[in-house]
């Protein structure tokens, strides 16, 4: 009986820090075929690198109903399990997070505007 080897890459979970943005913005700009971040694009708040570099993130957003929740944006090169085992790792974080981007929908509205106007300048 003969074993296929299966190389997985290994990922780095990390907190979402400034310098991040730029890469950021770039990935979701090319995940949505714009030019312009627009509103839904979030607060980030967790990223994934592969091969040192970054590959995902989760973004906090409000939705439809007005509550905070959070979407994944990923580039071409992010496979489907990959993206399962970062959602699962999103979600942890989401829910142990307190402050008040996580917590306070008014806040976080007030915080998604002046990133997109941050970023949309650059």
């Amino acid at each position: 009986m003969e074993t296929t080897a299966q190389y997985h890459e290994q990922l780095q979970y990390a907190e979402v820090y400034i310098s991040d943005m730029l890469t950021l913005k770039q990935i979701f700009l090319q995940s949505q075929n714009i030019k312009i971040l627009p509103r839904n694009f979030g607060v980030p708040f967790l990223l994934v690198k592969k091969k040192n570099e970054i590959a995902a993130f989760a973004s906090l957003i409000i939705n439809e109903k007005g509550e905070i929740t959070f979407k994944i944006f990923h580039n071409n090169q992010f496979s489907e399990s990959e993206k399962k085992d970062f959602i699962i790792r999103a979600e942890n974080y989401f829910k142990k997070n307190n402050t008040a981007n996580f917590k306070n929908p008014e806040q976080l509205k007030s915080s998604i505007s002046r990133m997109v106007s941050w970023l949309n300048i650059g």
